[in-house]
């Protein structure tokens, strides 16, 4: 199956043991989303909205986040099994913004405010990475990139593959 390809405000779910998600984070974040019971899981490409972490920049990013979980939901997910694995908020301007820094701490305070275990991230440095994450089995793989390629035309919202 060809990957799927989320960017900024996108998300994917599915339960699909052949669907891929893939991404490019900068300073951006991506939260993975996996309930293992139900082998469902989802996967979306966040930037708070506000370069200061205020209350609308937090809200924004709590109902990106809740939109994710609710799109998981018929598929079978239940949110006490949820885990997760955060990605991404690397310092892409040379130290001259904390734009990454600031939307990891929202990924880590969000995830201990929701009492969702994460299980793995990868998360900071000053180069993009590419992310892949396998929704059915809550498998993600990155690595890093010298300078991000072009984003290619997506559809917003994938679900239920």
């Amino acid at each position: 199956m060809t990957p799927i390809y989320i960017s900024q405000g996108q998300h994917a779910v599915g339960r699909d043991t052949e669907m891929v998600v893939s991404t490019i984070l900068g300073s951006c974040i991506s939260i993975c989303l996996w309930d293992p019971v139900a082998g469902v899981g989802g996967m979306n490409h966040l930037l708070l909205p506000n370069a200061k972490q205020d209350s609308e920049s937090l809200s924004a990013g709590a109902l990106d986040m809740d939109i994710l979980i609710n799109k998981m939901m018929p598929l079978g997910a239940e949110r006490p099994r949820l885990r997760a694995k955060l990605f991404g908020g690397s310092s892409m301007l040379n130290g001259r913004t904390d734009i990454g820094l600031r939307n990891t701490e929202f990924g880590r305070h969000y995830l201990a405010n929701e009492g969702i275990p994460c299980d793995a991230e990868d998360v900071g440095g000053t180069k993009a990475r590419r992310l892949k994450y396998w929704p059915a089995t809550g498998v993600a793989k990155t690595r890093l990139v010298e300078e991000a390629p072009p984003v290619p035309k997506t559809v917003k919202h994938v679900e239920g593959h």
